[in-house]
């Protein structure tokens, strides 16, 4: 198996080494094409004729930019990318490490205004994203899914499960990435995992726009280790690079008001009271307006406003709850739905950072 685009970083464990997986799969930007002869216009025939990937059923290969028929297809890492067709999919074998989390991070968007909906699966795990909802104007939304492997070798496969009254319809594909994630464990100094969210996915080469983390995302097999996203509609993975980031490198945008929240379940004392600090911020990306968290901690809870130009800044919120037994559910999210001041298809929200719980005297 070609190795091309792969970032490899080794680390010494014991007399053999490990690799540590976090970059493009092969070919994981589709930028090898088929041979030409292995094309009829667009659609690619034969199960291997795409470079490192196995196809099953009409899966196409597209260059960003106006179609045929006035429609126009979103690229936004590299140039080209593979669109499937009704029912069809691609998949890819890759070496892992039995036991060990991993994110997928790929690029994804509709084709059509229909509810198309990708698969992504590692058997015998898979989770269904549904692409009706748009957070970036231009199409170009990246997106997150985490698994735990179940031996050595892990079969990535992306699946279009609808069958689209218009068979030009079907989801399109254009960068997949994968990154080992590590194990986070409390403190005593703060009782919660990955509080500054340091660890979470790839992020894609020139992803302007983060990574967006599914619904319903177990923190057993979340993309962002620690955490649970347990809302009806995604949040974003931020990084300091391209927005403004309360503290070190990442942190999380709550992107669709209610329908967007984290949380986790954290060990406590019964009766025990505690403090539960964090930072409410913008990402400095034209999201703007009166902005409102609200934060839940057993029977305690606060709303934090936070007036928002846009330009960046952030204020640090504090609640003090008691707690009800041995687990205590810290949940946040978002009051209002928000849009870029400059984009208004492109949704947005307010940004949390440094999350942290510890005891404190009555």
């Amino acid at each position: 198996m070609s190795l091309t685009h792969f970032f490899l970083l080794f680390f010494l464990t014991t007399p053999a080494f490990s690799a540590i997986l976090d970059g493009l799969l092969p070919n994981g930007d589709f930028e090898q094409p088929p041979h030409p002869s292995h094309l009829n216009k667009t659609v690619i025939k034969g199960k291997h004729a795409l470079p490192n990937w196995e196809i099953h059923g009409m899966v196409e290969y597209i260059s960003g930019g106006p179609q045929p028929g006035g429609m126009f297809f979103a690229v936004a890492h590299g140039v080209h990318a593979v669109r499937l067709g009704n029912e069809a999919s691609i998949s890819q074998s890759i070496p892992v490490k039995a036991g060990s989390l991993y994110s997928l991070t790929f690029g994804s968007s509709r084709t059509c205004a229909q509810d198309e909906v990708l698969r992504v699966s590692v058997p015998p795990l898979s989770g269904d994203l549904a692409l009706q909802t748009l957070y970036s104007s231009n199409g170009g939304d990246t997106y997150a899914w985490g698994f735990r492997a179940k031996s050595g070798i892990a079969t990535v496969i992306f699946h279009n499960i609808g069958v689209q009254e218009d068979p030009a319809c079907g989801p399109l594909l254009d960068a997949v990435a994968i990154k080992e994630l590590f194990p986070q464990l409390p403190t005593r100094g703060n009782l919660v995992k990955n509080g500054g969210f340091e660890q979470g996915p790839h992020l894609l080469k020139n992803t302007t726009s983060g990574v967006l983390l599914p619904p319903k995302q177990l923190d057993s097999t979340s993309p962002l280790p620690g955490w649970i996203v347990e809302s009806l509609k995604a949040v974003r993975y931020i990084d300091s690079q391209h927005f403004s980031v309360p503290f070190e490198l990442a942190a999380v945008e709550l992107v669709a008001g209610r329908e967007s929240a984290i949380a986790q379940v954290i060990r406590t004392v019964a009766n025990q009271f505690y403090n539960l600090t964090f930072v409410v911020g913008d990402a400095k990306n034209g999201c703007h307006g009166s902005m409102m968290v609200e934060v839940f901690a057993a029977n305690g809870t606060v709303k934090v406003p936070f007036l928002s130009k846009g330009k960046g800044g952030f204020k640090y919120a504090t609640l003090k709850f008691k707690a009800m037994g041995p687990r205590t559910r810290i949940t946040f999210f978002s009051s209002f739905y928000h849009t870029r001041i400059d984009d208004p298809g492109s949704l947005c929200g307010p940004v949390v950072d440094q999350i942290r719980v510890y005891p404190v005297s009555k």
